[in-house]
């Protein structure tokens, strides 16, 4: 015959399982460089740039407060051939996280339509990318020919 403490044990090995499932899904990939980001697959991509150099910066909310960045694109084409993004802050873990974000963005939006970015993550900061697609949309606008 079973315990009583054998129904208890169950459903504490059985939130364990759920609360440690819920966290990975929190956690940074073991590969990939921490991105997750890159282009949407629905982007319209119909309007057509002006090829040359733009430069707008983005803000977003992080925990310390507004935070913002520069971002710098060159198109050729309505594809992104350059992106240098320049942090702003200038300690704590933004500085840390914009820096981490600047270091790793060419690699996601390089060679893409401008209109297909969908940055997300990258570098393992996520909320940077706020600041990276508020800049975007600036751009865009200042360059948009139709």
């Amino acid at each position: 015959m079973p315990s009583s403490t054998t129904p208890r044990l169950l459903a504490l090995g059985f939130a364990g399982l759920g609360l440690t499932t819920a966290l990975a899904g929190c956690s940074t990939p073991a590969t990939g460089g921490g991105s997750d980001s890159g282009t949407s697959v629905d982007a319209d991509t119909s309007a057509e740039y002006a090829d040359g150099t733009y430069s707008a910066d983005g803000s977003y909310n992080a925990p310390s407060g507004q935070e913002s960045i520069t971002v710098e694109i060159t198109l050729a084409g309505d594809v992104v051939t350059d992106v240098v993004v320049t942090p702003h802050a200038e300690s704590g873990n933004e500085a840390q996280f914009q820096g981490q974000f600047a270091a790793g963005i060419a690699a996601e939006v390089s060679g893409k339509d401008i209109d297909a970015l969908a940055v997300s993550r990258v570098g393992g900061s996520s909320l940077t990318s706020g600041g990276f697609n508020q800049a975007i949309d600036s751009i865009k606008a200042d360059a948009v020919t139709s």
